[in-house]
C-alpha cells in the first residue's frame, strides 16, 4: 500500500475523516445513551416524591403544576390536600442544583432530597444529608417550619449550621427551602382531581 505523501492536504483531511468519525460515534452514543438516561432521572425523580412526602396510606398524588418557575406535586387523601413535594433550583458554589423539598399541611418540612448538584465533594455536596440529621438539631430542619424559624445560617443571624466550610453552599440550600416554602404558602389548594395517582 503507498503511503500517503506528508504534505498539509493530506493532513487536513486525514483530521478531517478522524473528526468525523469521532462526532459520528459521539452523536451514535448520545442517541443510544438518551432514553435511558431520561428514563433514570424520571425514576429518581418519582422516588425523591416518594420518598419527601409523608407516608400516609391511600395518599394521591395530582398532576404537577408550575409557579415560579418550580414544579408542585400535591397530596391528597380522601381529596383532602395533606402535603406537597416541591422541585426547585437554585445557584449553589459549584452551579445550579436541584432539590425536591416535602412539605406538610402546616408548612413543616417533611423530607428533602437532592436530585442533582455540581457542589465541591466533601464541602458543599454535604447537602444531601447535612440538614436533615436528627442528631444535630442546630442543622436538622426536618419538623421545621420556616414560618416558625429562621432558614438563615447561623452566621447571618440565622437559626441553621451551616456545613462546614461551605457557607455559601448552605446558604443557596437555605434559600431554596424558603423559596418553595413561600411558593406553596401562596398557592391555593384545590381538590384533588381525577389525573391523581396513587402512592403507597
Amino acid at each position: 500500500m503507498k503511503r500517503l505523501e506528508s504534505n498539509l492536504t493530506n493532513m487536513v483531511l486525514s483530521l478531517t475523516l478522524v473528526a468525523l468519525v469521532a462526532a459520528a460515534l459521539l452523536g451514535g452514543l448520545y442517541v443510544l445513551t438518551k432514553a435511558p438516561i431520561e428514563l433514570q432521572k424520571q425514576q429518581k425523580q418519582q422516588a425523591a416524591i416518594t420518598s419527601v412526602l409523608p407516608q400516609i396510606e391511600g395518599m394521591t398524588i395530582a398532576e404537577p403544576e408550575k409557579a415560579d418557575g418550580m414544579t408542585l406535586y400535591k397530596a391528597y387523601k380522601d381529596g383532602e390536600w395533606v402535603a406537597t413535594a416541591v422541585e426547585t433550583t437554585e445557584n449553589g458554589f459549584g452551579g445550579k442544583f436541584k432539590v425536591m423539598i416535602g412539605f406538610d399541611q402546616k408548612g413543616n418540612v417533611v423530607n428533602y432530597e437532592v436530585l442533582e448538584h455540581q457542589e465541591t465533594p466533601g464541602l458543599g455536596d454535604k447537602m444531601t444529608f447535612w440538614f436533615k440529621n436528627a442528631d444535630k438539631q442546630g442543622q436538622n430542619i426536618l419538623g421545621s417550619n420556616p414560618a416558625d424559624r429562621q432558614f438563615v445560617v447561623s452566621k447571618d443571624g440565622g437559626e441553621v449550621d451551616a456545613i462546614t466550610a461551605a457557607t455559601i453552599s448552605s446558604r443557596a440550600f437555605l434559600k431554596a427551602v424558603n423559596n418553595a416554602y413561600a411558593v406553596i404558602a401562596a398557592s391555593p389548594v384545590e381538590a384533588a382531581t381525577g389525573a391523581s395517582q396513587q402512592v403507597n
